[in-house]
């Protein structure tokens, strides 16, 4: 079991009333159900409900499994906010097929998707749930709420903390909205409950709501690393260094330099490399001080089918051994295109402990979508320790592995390509150490996979990007960066609904407002194409 700070509490649900939820920790018993007002009363429901907040992105109902989802109208292993994400970034790539035939799940990787897909619907619902319950949060901790409470001294101050990281977590959904959906709906605490129309915000609006809610955080967001799982001044200044990394696509000016700075802030705050690469991806990740922001997953707490229990199962079928990965059997689902193997091509003969591949019964050619030996299998998170344990869970389904959604890796590759792209305030022999960094880890420590200084191009970060960060769900968004996700420069197997892929229309850069969004929201308006 974890001992990360979600651990030490429950988590509530907080609408109308106060429900217990799923992911209730260690022997803590729900305390009911009780009134919005009540519960704010007392000082000690403040963190049981934060909880919720971090909660709605590994779990997604209030039983767990599939039985009481927190939305309607999708199972809630699906309905999952981490496992919808995965599908949106990795499914539609070079990285990821997946062989079941549910609903619309192949669209995605055959890039056929339109404005009725129930995966895309429910990636949708889910940010807007998890910015609905963040709201909440802060609707209800105002300074005049907060005295009419008798929030005071110590006690006032932590709750500002803890606004302070709904407004983070907040505007990381939002960040996920304007990256997939481009023109989104705008709600904010200060918008009444009820029923109306949010109005739809373009992209620049929202990218500069974004960051200045970022950096009005800063002064009450805990100093970096100050406990694992919250999130902290490290993880905004990470989330800014992505915003401003992409907001050449976002706003059509480049901030490269801003990008920089913020990587700078990060670097400087006391993160190390893992040393052994596979440590990332394990049941005791937690562990690593690599992690900057990870959304925490406990096999006896937040129990589950999407999350990383979706991942770790999903990446399992064939002839590999579920043991190997700590669950009790694989699902059949995952495997990679040939084009992303080739990735891992070093003319030098020495091997990327990175590339990691089953091949045992697979081939390398997915003539088959819907056969799971066509492609080779993927095996980067697992559900084992770093002691080679399984995870908590005696039954071995759900997972105790952590996602990490931002760490130190990252942020030097968003270092080193603002320097490419012109960014002011660093330098290419700092990015050049920053990438030789992470391949001496990527080789093992040996310099054999070292580059020079002229190998230090975008194409090599795009593709070094591609092979640190397999499955960590920043593909699709990487692609369309460099220009590569919808034209026919780079093609994969099934790009495009052919076998050696094709390029397709330039509006899949944005997926489609959900239809059903449409139709209970007439202000709204479709992106181009769809």
């Amino acid at each position: 079991m974890k001992t990360g700070y979600l651990n030490k509490m429950i988590a509530i649900l907080l609408v109308v009333l106060l429900a217990p939820a799923s992911s209730c920790k260690k022997n803590l018993v729900p305390i009911g159900e009780i009134t919005t007002a009540d519960a704010y009363k007392n000082f000690g429901n403040y963190l049981p409900i934060l909880a919720k907040l971090y909660d709605a992105f590994a779990i997604s109902g209030q039983q767990g499994g599939g039985g009481n989802p927190d939305i309607a109208g999708i199972d809630e292993g699906f309905g999952n906010y981490l496992r919808e994400l995965f599908n949106m970034q990795e499914l539609t790539t070079d990285e990821a097929s997946i062989i079941w035939d549910d609903h619309t799940i192949h669209n995605l990787h055959d890039m056929t998707w339109d404005a009725t897909d129930i995966f895309i619907g429910s990636m949708f619902d889910r940010i807007y749930y998890e910015i609905g319950l963040d709201n909440d949060f802060l609707r209800n901790t105002t300074d005049a709420a907060l005295t009419n409470n008798g929030i005071t001294g110590s006690n006032l101050v932590t709750v500002k903390q803890y606004r302070a990281e709904a407004r983070f977590l907040r505007a990381l959904s939002y960040a996920h909205a304007v990256d997939m959906f481009g023109n989104v709906p705008f709600v904010t605490e200060n918008d009444n409950v009820g029923v109306f129309f949010p109005p739809q915000q373009s992209r620049t609006f929202m990218f500069n709501y974004i960051e200045s809610e970022l950096k009005a955080i800063d002064v009450d967001l805990g100093a970096p690393r100050f406990e694992y799982g919250h999130a902290d001044k490290a993880a905004e200044w990470t989330l800014l260094a992505k915003l401003y990394l992409n907001a050449q696509v976002y706003t059509n000016t480049q901030r490269y330099g801003d990008a920089i700075a913020y990587a700078n802030k990060v670097i400087a705050a006391g993160y190390t490399l893992e040393p052994h690469f596979k440590n990332l991806f394990g049941a005791d990740n937690n562990k690593s001080n690599e992690i900057i922001f990870p959304i925490e997953s406990d096999g006896l707490h937040t129990q589950g089918y999407g999350g990383m229990t979706y991942v770790v199962h999903a990446e399992v079928g064939g002839n590999m051994n579920p043991v190997d990965f700590g669950i009790n059997g694989g699902w059949d689902g995952f495997r990679t295109t040939k084009q992303y193997v080739a990735l891992f091509s070093d003319p030098s003969g020495n091997t990327d402990k990175r590339a990691m591949f089953f091949t045992d019964g697979q081939i390398l050619e997915m003539y088959d979508e819907y056969n799971f030996n066509d492609g080779y299998a993927v095996r980067k998170f697992t559900n084992v320790t770093s002691a080679g344990q399984p995870g908590s869970d005696p039954t071995g389904t759900f997972v105790d592995t952590d996602f990490p959604m931002f760490r130190l890796a990252d942020v030097y590759l968003i270092y080193a390509e603002a320097v490419l792209r012109g960014g002011t305030g660093g330098d290419i022999n700092t990015a050049l150490t920053y990438v030789n960094m992470i391949r001496t880890r990527a080789y093992d420590g040996s310099t054999a996979g070292n580059i020079s200084s002229g190998q230090l191009t975008l194409p090599f970060i795009l593709d070094e990007r591609g092979r640190e960060l397999l499955f960590e769900m920043q593909r699709r968004t990487d692609l369309i960066r460099f220009g590569k996700f919808t034209d026919g420069s780079y093609l994969w197997a099934w790009k495009g609904d052919v076998l050696n892929g094709n390029g397709v229309s330039p509006n899949l850069n944005l997926l489609p407002i959900p239809s059903t969004q449409l139709t209970i929201n007439p202000t709204l308006k479709q992106n181009p194409g769809y």
